[in-house]
């Protein structure tokens, strides 16, 4: 493919940034252009001479606009391609004329839809019909033609053209022409999808099944590539925009597993954070402490207790941010990732000391699902959607099953307990007083050994499990599991209830004067 000299281009664009200066560079460069309708005013305002486009077709602007470039004038010319001479010859005998550059990008669809009042009408009016036509048009005869369709490729292509006498190289029009059908590709997404929302989804049974789409279309930029996935022999990369609300700060690339237990460490933050400055330390996706106090540094020393051995390597997230106290605090411990809303520039100072150490700031990162997020996970040849687990419990929603109902301080641990337990694995049981970790015992194939896990993890830390309250993920189906935790010292228990002994785990909690709460709602972290 030679390259392709510019003589002619036509603009059609809602997003008007750098258009005016676009055009106007292009006139320098001798190029004509084409415009229509509100494109065409505010190019004129520029002091850029325009050719309307009803002028260049011989056909009139119609319908309140809806039919303005879907002319054989303007797709043919956009569409004959230069080496044929049968085409050349079809073009000379109508009076054709050839278009060179496309710039077009497309009605604001996606935002129009995200407002909460947008009218269905409203909706249906913003969809672009000649635009996606004039990109998909340009982009398929793109050994000719080189089409714009984001702000963002105006540079490149005035480079180019600067460089090459007016023309562009056969490389940029390829990669201009895949990004153009992918930004058509993901319209259609957004058109197709709006339409289920309102049009399927409100009549699927049940109000589980309307919160999941009929069609799942996915859609992502690869923001970055990974060093690697969760071992070295993996590929892996990072899609979407996670990570644009996060600066770094300091410390080397950031790695798969990384992101997995930031997610993890964060959500658990934010969650603790209601109670005050929280800390919460992740180690392959489990939590190995978390706290809540009057100060970062209180709250990581209590998280840290927890499991002092295991938090070596973890991941630190911190709901407030982190200040020379803190960082003092934390400053000789080994933390992989520590992410926070902001540090004190005495902390920077201290945690850099650490070369590789990663320091994250948050930029409006919202830290906790709602809940219409999806969760997707992958199997073989297909995908496990569910909603996020957002649902949230207070005191109000507690059933107390047992003869002796829990005191106002063992209600807080209860409560400290179950924000905390929903974070760990299944099966999944914790130990907690009313601003602290005290044990965790994560992912056994069975809930007792869950229990002996968190009560060996306590003790191994020489942490009193005395007067504490334990959380269980989901129902204990033997009393066995409730036995292991009273005989640590538990006085308190929260769990789910529903199993077909809950009314001899309930005696057995009797019998050792606990208090017990049902929650109704269970927490599997698989």
């Amino acid at each position: 493919m030679p390259s392709a000299r510019i003589l002619r281009a036509l603009f059609s664009v809602s997003d008007k940034r750098g258009a005016v200066e676009f055009a106007r560079e292009l006139r320098r460069l001798g190029v004509e252009i084409l415009s229509t309708g509100g494109t065409a005013r505010a190019l004129r305002e520029g002091g850029v001479e325009i050719v309307e486009i009803d002028a260049f077709t011989g056909f009139p602007e119609m319908l309140d606009g809806r039919v303005k470039t879907l002319h054989p004038k303007v797709h043919a010319g956009i569409l004959h391609r230069r080496d044929d001479p049968a085409h050349l010859s079809t073009m000379e005998e109508h009076g054709l004329e050839p278009i060179d550059l496309v710039v077009v990008n497309l009605y604001p669809f996606e935002q129009t839809v995200a407002r909460p009042d947008v009218t269905w009408e409203e909706a249906v009016e913003q969809i672009d019909i000649g635009g996606p036509t004039l990109i998909r048009s340009a982009a398929k005869n793109h050994a000719d033609v080189t089409v714009a369709c984001r702000p963002e490729q105006y540079g490149p292509v005035l480079e180019e053209m600067r460089r090459l006498g007016g023309a562009t190289s056969p490389e940029l029009r390829r990669r201009l022409a895949l990004e153009a059908f992918r930004r058509t590709a993901e319209y259609d997404r957004a058109i197709s999808g709006y339409f289920s929302r309102v049009i399927e989804e409100p009549s699927a049974a049940g109000e589980a099944a309307s919160a999941l789409p009929q069609r799942l279309e996915i859609s992502l930029p690869r923001r970055r590539l990974m060093r690697y996935g969760e071992n070295p022999h993996q590929a892996a990369g990072l899609y979407g925009d996670y990570l644009e609300s996060f600066e770094q700060l300091h410390g080397k690339e950031l790695s798969y597993n990384n992101l997995l237990d930031l997610a993890a460490a964060t959500e658990l933050a934010a969650r603790l954070g209601r109670r005050g400055a929280a800390v919460a330390i992740i180690k392959h996706s489990n939590p190995c402490g978390a706290a809540a106090s009057a100060s970062v540094a209180e709250a990581w020393r209590d998280a840290l207790a927890t499991d002092p051995q295991s938090a070596s390597g973890g991941i630190v997230a911190a709901s407030q941010p982190i200040d020379a106290p803190a960082a003092e605090a934390m400053g000789a411990h080994f933390i992989e990732l520590c992410a926070a809303p902001g540090y004190a520039a005495e902390a920077l100072d201290i945690l850099r000391r650490k070369k590789n150490r990663i320091l994250l700031r948050s930029a409006g990162t919202r830290w906790l699902p709602s809940p219409s997020d999806l969760v997707i996970r992958s199997l073989p040849e297909g995908l496990l959607v569910q909603t996020a687990d957002a649902a949230e419990t207070s005191a109000a929603d507690l059933r107390v099953v047992t003869k002796r109902a829990p005191s106002d301080a063992e209600m807080a641990a209860l409560l400290f307990g179950w924000d905390v337990v929903r974070s760990v694995k299944s099966n999944a049981i914790v130990f907690a007083t009313d601003r602290r970790t005290l044990g965790v015992g994560a992912g056994q194939m069975s809930r007792v050994d869950s229990a002996r896990l968190a009560v060996l993890k306590a003790r191994d830390a020489g942490l009193d499990l005395k007067g504490s309250a334990v959380a269980s993920d989901a129902f204990f189906p033997f009393p066995d599991g409730l036995l292991v935790a009273a005989d640590a010292g538990a006085t308190a228990a929260i769990q789910p209830g529903g199993s077909v002994r809950d009314a001899e785990v309930i005696a057995a909690a009797d019998e050792r004067g606990m208090a017990m709460v049902f929650t109704g709602r269970r927490h599997f972290r698989h």
